[in-house]
């Protein structure tokens, strides 16, 4: 396995047609706005869901590659297999004493498990294994232009119970966006991929699950939803060679023409890399 020896950032565009991307569940499962711009929202954490899922899919039986936040999965279970390993017995809600044997708990979930490594995890409950800080963080992501949540009525044709059948059809309502595009900004350290042991193989992973986890994320509400694309900036050393902030403001995106239609797809749109201003040190990576 290969130490990752560059710092890195990444720009995420992704687009959905007739759906909902991500619902809030505090509003009826609502697509999340911010309220003052009208602006979508996708939270970071249901992008880093989605990856779990593909990876789950696709490197699961690799060793290395299990998934500690797992849907319906008791993590007190998860962390006794660190203990299990190391021949430890747990003391509730406390760390071994001796430094060595408390790191190598930690150090078995994050080679266990790849989200650990990846996101990092409090796993500091009753089967305490410590806290890991993940060398991979993203931001929430936002649509470019407001998006109009739609709220669609629905039937429901067949009945629970044989005492309803003659009852009138359940409605329902479902909501959905027609066209969003969206914009999320991520971040590589790779001073914090050396603590947990994130390797240049463990990106290309992340790489790969970023512009392919929505071909396997298909539903009802999602049918239409795609990575568009993938700019990664690479620093040229660990400790990088301009501010992330400096380097996302060096894209942007606008609408291909200004006839006042609403966009309805990617093709609306042009993204524009400014190469000329780019620091010295930094590599630009289309995916």
């Amino acid at each position: 396995m290969t130490a990752l020896s560059n710092r890195y950032e990444f720009v995420l565009l992704f687009d959905i047609k007739d759906g909902n991307p991500n619902g809030d569940p505090d509003a009826g499962n609502m697509p999340r706005l911010d309220p003052e711009t009208n602006q979508g929202l996708v939270t970071d954490v249901c992008l880093k869901r989605k990856i779990r899922n593909y990876v789950e899919l696709t490197q699961g039986d690799n060793a290395g590659y299990a998934i500690y936040m797992q849907e319906k999965a008791v993590l007190n279970n998860q962390n006794k297999l660190a203990y299990d390993a190391q021949g430890l017995k747990h003391e509730q809600k406390k760390l071994p004493k001796e430094a060595d044997k408390a790191k190598a708990l930690t150090q078995f979930m994050c080679d266990h498990f790849f989200d650990v490594r990846t996101f990092g995890a409090v796993m500091s409950t009753e089967v305490n294994t410590g806290t890991v800080r993940g060398p991979i963080q993203m931001a929430f992501a936002r649509s470019i232009d407001p998006v109009f949540p739609q709220e669609i009525s629905i039937t429901r044709m067949a009945v629970t119970n044989e005492k309803d059948v003659e009852k009138e059809r359940t409605m329902g309502r479902k909501h959905i966006i027609p066209y969003g595009l969206y914009r999320a900004h991520g971040f590589v350290s790779a001073s914090l991929a050396e603590k947990t042991g994130f390797t240049e193989e463990d990106l290309e992973i992340l790489w790969k699950s970023l512009t392919e986890m929505f071909e396997h994320d298909h539903s009802a509400a999602r049918g239409e939803m795609a990575t568009q694309k993938l700019i990664v900036f690479k620093h040229a050393d660990k400790l990088g060679n301009a501010p992330s902030h400096k380097l996302f403001d060096l894209i942007t995106i606008n609408r291909a023409n200004e006839n006042g239609t609403p966009a309805r797809s990617f093709s609306d749109y042009v993204v524009d890399i400014n190469r000329a201003d780019l620091p010295a040190g930094i590599e630009v990576i289309e995916k």
